[in-house]
């Protein structure tokens, strides 16, 4: 692997351990307003990322190159409510998303394949997330200030399985 696609891919990992934060983060921005079934889900989200920059460390060592672990920015720690909270998901989720396609595009123009195969499950990967997200905030777009409603959401979201 190539410098350039090595220092790419170190700042991939750096971006999942953010997303991992961020998620933590709002974790905690919901449990004093007691939507248990919210932070639970996004809690299961901190350790999917944690696990997508576990990958991206295995594939880099596999490769026989150096990882190289990055500060992680403070992540914001308020929000307005549910929507603005799985809005600015969703938002920092296509950031992701196009992170991922930049890493495809210079694994290609590099002609690194095999950096290529192993982003391809990142591909995939991001239009679940992209997808789960944006049917989340139109649920909530949905039900407005509606507490009862907000549960209900709440409640579903709290069944997300590990």
């Amino acid at each position: 692997m190539n410098d350039k696609l090595a220092k790419a891919f170190n700042d991939q990992i750096q971006m999942e351990f953010h997303s991992a934060y961020l998620y933590l983060s709002m974790a905690n921005y919901f449990e004093p307003l007691v939507f248990k079934g919210m932070a639970k889900w996004m809690r299961t989200q901190f350790h999917e990322e944690q696990e997508h920059a576990a990958k991206f460390m295995a594939f880099l060592h596999d490769r026989g190159t150096r990882v190289e672990l990055q500060a992680i920015p403070a992540p914001q720690l308020d929000w307005s409510g549910p929507l603005d909270v799985f809005e600015q998901s969703h938002e920092h989720e296509q950031k992701v998303t196009a992170s991922i396609h930049r890493l495809v595009e210079m694994a290609l123009s590099e002609k690194d394949y095999a950096s290529n195969a192993f982003l391809q499950w990142f591909v995939s990967e991001q239009v679940e997330e992209e997808a789960t997200v944006a049917e989340i905030v139109d649920k909530l777009r949905k039900v407005g200030d509606n507490v009862a409603a907000q549960c209900m959401i709440d409640a579903q979201l709290g069944s997300r399985g590990a």
